[in-house]
């Protein structure tokens, strides 16, 4: 049977989507011989030769830059690996991503026999690149690797059938990494410090007596920040209050909502939609997480040291009563649980404290629509859907407080079955292909 290309090119092109977005400019560079399909919404494909590398200068002689450049059929062929990683450095914005798509070493030797036997086109030599150790070359570019994994370990379409066939083995041999496609996602190492705007969201339920002081220990970050506060039905005065606190502190840039459906994952999409700003803070009204912490978590990622800042309750000492015994071990359960998933290790993922850049949240969208299960607290979706698209994750340490007011709004382990279903869920998107 011959190695299907159109087949194995389509499910190729499915896959690139994970990491873009309609709104980004990108850029896809391929090997002229390769026998990827020419689509409509794809504006910026360069065809080229592998040892001629004219092509990337001219676009850099251009000025333009791109969010997403991908690099298909190339760099496993490439005779100057640094000199090709340092030229295309050049094309990416500052906050921008490569994707090169590789053939996976494991499968050197079955193509070539492959290419013995007349069942695959031959192709030149290929480099031996394996992407943990090409890391450090990259890195020597300006480059430094944020994921990578493989896809389609049967490449074949057989009216269908192997298509479920080549899901099957890449969901049941997912940690092997046995597919012939290796995608390895990179971002510039150091960047220029910028100063952007910020939108600081604040969901709040019955926390009027909490909302005062919060709003107070916000840092102000100057004229382009905004403070959402999103009230869901309260049995006590919450509205009122953020109200109140809206004419009285008129220099914060107050924006008070009343949240049209029920959670809090409801309430900070429906507070996402209303903000303006470049990076977006999510802050619980408990003030269980000091606010002042907020300047080092935007720091972080205006420092161009990540893309996405997660809080964790769980390196410093926790002060009394601020988290239950059980959620200490529903804790541990879900970080368990989700470094299989993402394949990163994160301390927490339940803090409810959270900071991204609003360019993300496309991906966001995309996650959380393409998901047949909900997530029940909302904090999964932010972290699954940034690890999913290739963003950046860093954690920073907080102190977390007991409550002074009120009591907690979410109960962890009343929707057990459908986060089970959730990871499940997750954990086949994560490694199978689209």
């Amino acid at each position: 049977m011959l190695v299907n290309s159109k087949t194995f090119y389509s499910n190729h092109a499915r896959e690139i989507d994970r990491y873009r977005t309609s709104q980004d400019e990108s850029l896809h560079l391929i090997n002229v011989d390769s026998q990827y399909p020419n689509l409509k919404y794809e504006k910026n494909v360069v065809k080229m030769s592998f040892n001629d590398l004219t092509e990337i200068q001219k676009i850099i002689d251009t000025k333009k830059r791109f969010k997403l450049i991908v690099v298909t059929d190339l760099f496993e062929l490439s005779e100057d690996i640094h000199y090709f990683l340092n030229l295309v450095n050049q094309l990416l914005e500052k906050d921008g991503k490569l994707l090169i798509t590789s053939i996976n070493p494991k499968w050197n030797r079955i193509l070539s026999y492959f290419e013995f036997l007349k069942l695959k086109n031959k192709t030149n030599k290929r480099n031996y690149i394996h992407p943990k150790k090409i890391n450090t070359i990259a890195r020597s570019s300006g480059l430094e690797l944020l994921l990578t994994n493989t896809r389609q370990i049967f490449p074949f379409r057989l009216f269908g059938v192997g298509i479920f066939i080549n899901r099957l083995l890449e969901f049941l041999l997912f940690y092997l990494n046995l597919g012939i496609k290796t995608y390895s996602l990179f971002r510039p190492l150091f960047n220029t410090k910028k100063t952007e705007s910020k939108s600081i969201i604040i969901p709040a339920k019955n926390e009027e007596g909490n909302l005062e002081e919060l709003v107070n220990r916000i840092p102000y970050f100057g004229d382009d920040q905004e403070i959402i506060i999103i009230c869901g039905q309260s049995k006590d005065d919450t509205l009122g209050v953020a109200n109140k606190l809206k004419v009285e502190n008129k220099k914060l840039n107050i924006s008070v909502l009343t949240q049209s459906g029920k959670g809090k994952a409801n309430a900070v999409h429906e507070a996402i939609e209303f903000s303006n700003g470049e990076l977006i803070a999510i802050l619980d009204s408990d003030i269980s997480v000091d606010p002042e912490t907020l300047v080092d978590f935007f720091k972080i990622i205006e420092d161009g040291y990540c893309d996405f800042v997660n809080g964790t309750r769980l390196i410093y000492g926790k002060e009394k009563d601020s988290m239950r015994f059980l959620n200490v071990i529903g804790n541990i359960s879900f970080q368990f649980l989700i470094s299989i998933v993402i394949k990163q290790k994160l301390t927490d993922s339940l803090c409810g404290t959270k900071i991204f850049r609003k360019n993300y949240l496309d991906h966001l969208k995309d996650w959380s629509n393409s998901s047949f299960i909900r997530d029940p607290f909302g904090d999964f979706d932010f972290i699954f859907s940034a690890a999913y698209s290739g963003q950046k994750i860093l954690e920073y340490p907080v102190h977390y407080r007991s409550r002074t007011y009120g009591s907690t709004q979410i109960s962890r382990f009343r929707d057990g079955w459908k986060l089970l279903v959730y990871f499940i869920n997750s954990l086949y998107r994560f490694n199978v292909s689209k």
